[in-house]
Parts: C-alpha cells; structure tokens; sequence
C-alpha cells in the first residue's frame, strides 16, 4: 500500500496533491540523468493559498546544479512563462547522483581501511540519507522559492528507489518549518492514482518517450529544443486520458 493515500473529499490546508504528469516528467529526468543530480521546479496552475496541488514541472539542469548564473536565468524565464500560462512556482526537487556515479567509488577504497563493521555502519547510514537528503544546493534555491510562496514544498527523489514496479512513490518531501526545512507528514501527500501512475511512466519506457523530454540544460545546448516539453505533456496526458483505461 502506498504511504501516499488517495484524495478522499476536499484539500486541507498543509496538504500537497502531487499530479502523474509532474511525477512522470520528474522520473524521467532523473532516469535520463543516472549518473548526475538534476533539479527542476514544481507547478501549480490554482491559485495561491490552501492545499499545494502539483500540476507540472519544468526539469532544469543535469550538470552544474550549484552555478547561480544559469540557475537565476533558469528561475527568471520560467516565472516569465508561469505568469503567461497562469502557473506559479510552488517548489523544487532534486534528485541526488547515484552510486553508480564513478565518484562514489572513492567510498569503497576508503572504507576497505576500517574495521568491517563500521563498514556496515557507514554504507547503511548514507545509503539511508545521502540520496533523499537535501544538498546545500537545493536548500538554498528552495529558500529563493519559499520568498515568494510561502508554501512551497522541496522534493527530494530516492534514485536508488527507483524501478520497475516500486510500490511506493520514490520521493522525500519537505516543507518549512520553525525557520528551517523538516520533513514533511506523509499523510498530508496526495498521489492520484498510483498505480496508474506507474504504468504510465513503463509505457513511456517502453516506448522510448523518455527522449523527448528536455530540460533547461540541453536547451542552452540547442535553444530549438523547447524546455516546457509540450509534446511530452500531450503525450503524458493522452496516455491519463479515461479513454485509456488509466484513470
């Protein structure tokens, strides 16, 4: 059973409904990107105040998380287009390299240099915190964010979570609280659907639609290629459509 339960009657203040369109567009940055941290930010298409309901999101940067120049232009046009499209940004996500990154490897020759079982210790410890915890990176731009939305939410994705038929969604929420970033209850996290949601996100895999998404990265490289992913949208929404079956 998912911990994310789905929405029974009205949204209550504090609560977070997170859309399959934001959660699919979200999985595949991430799983493009394996071997990389990539970020982006959330959306929200109703209005401010209340419950935080997760429409959309705009995948960011796959290299060089930490550079503010890019990261302000990044921040800058998407709240141009936010305020033409009637969205507004209500938080960010982050998801952290994982072990298959080659900088990891220098945590095994150093470990190999203490006793076995603070081995165990120091590998359980980081795998539990190290790819779900936010990075100053992501503190910092999730505080830009919380200035102007003072509910906004920062999500973290557990890439080692992530596969095929993972019953739970892979992500670590936080909100802010008493001047600092807790985490947040998950039962105030909606995820409609869930199961839905997962199939979608295997049949775009199984299709390939995974390369069509484009994040503000690969823009700069090829400024033809259009960061609000509008055709994955429509795909990701067709595949929602009742017509389908999904929901």
């Amino acid at each position: 059973m998912t911990p994310f339960p789905p929405l029974v009657g009205c949204f209550q203040m504090g609560e977070v409904e997170l859309s399959c369109l934001a959660y699919a567009k979200m999985y595949l940055h991430a799983s493009q990107f394996p071997r990389c941290s990539v970020n982006g930010l959330l959306l929200s298409s109703s209005a401010a105040g209340g419950a935080v309901c997760i429409t959309d999101c705009v995948p960011l940067l796959h290299t060089h998380l930490s550079l503010a120049p890019i990261t302000q232009l990044a921040l800058t046009q998407v709240d141009v287009w936010c305020s033409q499209t009637q969205q507004r940004i209500v938080g960010y996500y982050q998801a952290n390299a994982c072990a298959s990154d080659s900088r990891y490897s220098s945590i095994f020759f150093h470990l190999t240099r203490v006793p076995y079982f603070l081995c165990i210790l120091l590998f359980t410890h980081s795998f539990l915190f190290v790819f779900s915890s936010p990075t100053p990176c992501a503190l910092k731009i999730a505080e830009k964010i919380f200035e102007q939305c003072n509910n906004a939410v920062l999500l973290m994705i557990d890439g080692e979570k992530m596969f095929p038929g993972c019953r739970v969604p892979p992500i670590v929420m936080y909100e802010r609280k008493d001047a600092r970033w807790a985490l947040k209850d998950k039962h105030t996290i909606m995820l409609r659907q869930w199961e839905e949601t997962c199939s979608i996100v295997n049949q775009l895999f199984s299709s390939g639609d995974q390369a069509l998404l484009v994040d503000f990265d690969s823009h700069l490289d090829d400024i033809t290629k259009d960061w609000t992913n509008q055709k994955l949208n429509a795909k990701i929404m067709e595949l929602v459509s009742p017509a389908n079956g999904n929901v």
